[in-house]
């Protein structure tokens, strides 16, 4: 049950850039310009965080620790943007390469011990704030709020970045306890519905014979009702509309929804163009769709989407108006692309942009070892023998990542048969 539930959330953080638990703020004590500017400060931050500028949205959340630094929101949202910062810096926030078992189960990615006591240390205040206001009421729905919120971004973090398995499952129940008891006080209060809803479909997904076992145990959901409960935190929810839309783009993806997913894509590409990750997701949608097109014999329609995802990322690798960010992940774009094609049919060009993400300078070492084996099966889909069992063996000569080594193997004895599964899940 734990690892499914994992792959399903993992592939939401790899989707998501920004928090995804920011919410409103109404402090009995604060006057009302107090109240304005602490949410001003949160709005431009996380504003920043969605369009990738760290270094921003850091300062902006410092600003709040200053002015107001009994409140939880201050050291809750430096802990968001640290989580989100490390997931970028290792190419997590977006790529289906780690969506394979081997990733909940490797340690060979360790982060820095220093990122995760910082983490902690942010986490633990945020949750101590939160918690004497709790003491003085414990029917105070904001605190009960960031409580919530904050054991939602630990299950995260403990997921994503530590792989503690059970511990995110604990913190992650515990969030979504804490947002039901706001919904009672409050059924006005949407942007709860955000993590509820989340857990209401990752159950509701488990497979028959577990959700039964999950049913015993006190686990319950429902794939349609937690759906349901996101799409309406995208209609009427106050801080996690955009958070509830990204989300939507990994589940409607599962769910086979293509053109909802593109939707919302798009939306959010338009809306923060300096995230070229919104743009990534809407190539990924628009091959997805093709294949549904070409299965229907809509040929046309499916060149169509194709040529749209292709040009993509071609305007994400010459685009100035994104060059600054995108150089930073130019590794990832390439890759991403490789990907595309390869979905699309077309071996002999994904291997050359998956071998164009290993030249990118300070690529970053697991997506390299990741993307030569996946040139090496591109060339062998391609039917480049020869060439992609050099692959291969570089995959051998590199450190062993995600099960890297065994797949490269695997290669060697044999050509690559099976198509690549494209992002998502």
């Amino acid at each position: 049950m734990v690892k499914y539930f994992v792959s399903l959330v993992i592939a939401v953080l790899m989707l998501t850039s920004a928090s995804a638990f920011a919410q409103t703020a109404t402090v009995a004590s604060m006057t009302e310009t107090e109240r304005a500017q602490l949410n001003s400060l949160r709005r431009s931050g996380l504003e920043e965080l969605y369009n990738l500028d760290y270094d921003k949205a850091q300062k902006d959340f410092k600003e709040i620790v200053r002015l107001y630094p009994s409140h939880p929101a201050g050291p809750q949202l430096l802990a968001a943007r640290l989580w989100i910062k490390t997931l970028y810096e290792s190419r997590r926030l977006q790529s289906s390469l780690y969506s394979s078992q081997s990733f909940f189960s490797s340690g060979d990615d360790k982060v820095d011990p220093k990122i995760i006591g910082e983490f902690r240390n942010l986490t633990r205040e945020a949750k101590r704030l939160a918690e004497v206001r709790l003491k003085q009421n414990p029917k105070d729905i904001e605190a009960l709020d960031w409580l919530a919120a904050i054991q939602g971004l630990k299950a995260s973090f403990e997921e994503a970045v530590e792989r503690r398995h059970f511990a995110a499952l604990k913190d992650g129940d515990d969030a979504v306890d804490r947002h039901r008891e706001v919904l009672k006080l409050d059924p006005t209060f949407i942007d709860a519905g955000l993590t509820i809803g989340l857990y209401e479909y990752v159950v509701g997904s488990l497979p028959l014979p577990i959700k039964v076992v999950a049913g015993i145990t006190g686990f319950r959901g429902s794939k349609k009702k937690g759906l349901a409960m996101i799409e309406r935190v995208t209609q009427e929810g106050t801080w996690s509309r955009d958070d509830a839309k990204t989300l939507l783009i990994v589940l409607y993806t599962r769910e086979k929804r293509y053109s909802e997913a593109l939707s919302h894509a798009r939306e959010l590409s338009a809306k923060y163009p300096r995230n070229y990750l919104f743009r990534l997701e809407t190539a990924d949608a628009l091959v997805a769709q093709a294949e549904v097109e070409r299965k229907n014999k809509n040929t046309e329609a499916a060149a169509k989407a194709e040529r749209e995802a292709f040009a993509t990322f071609d305007d994400l690798i010459h685009d100035r108006s994104v060059r600054e960010t995108v150089s930073r992940a130019l590794d990832l774009v390439h890759f991403k692309y490789g990907e595309v094609l390869l979905t699309a049919g077309e071996g002999e060009r994904a291997a050359r942009e998956f071998l164009a993400a290993t030249k990118v300078e300070h690529a970053e070492p697991t997506l390299v070892t990741m993307a030569h084996l996946y040139a090496a099966r591109a060339l062998d889909l391609a039917g480049k023998r020869d060439e992609a069992l050099s692959q291969y063996r570089e995959v051998l000569s590199r450190p062993d990542i995600y099960a890297a080594h065994d797949e490269a193997k695997k290669g060697l004895r044999q050509p690559y048969k099976t198509e690549i599964a494209s992002s998502g899940m």
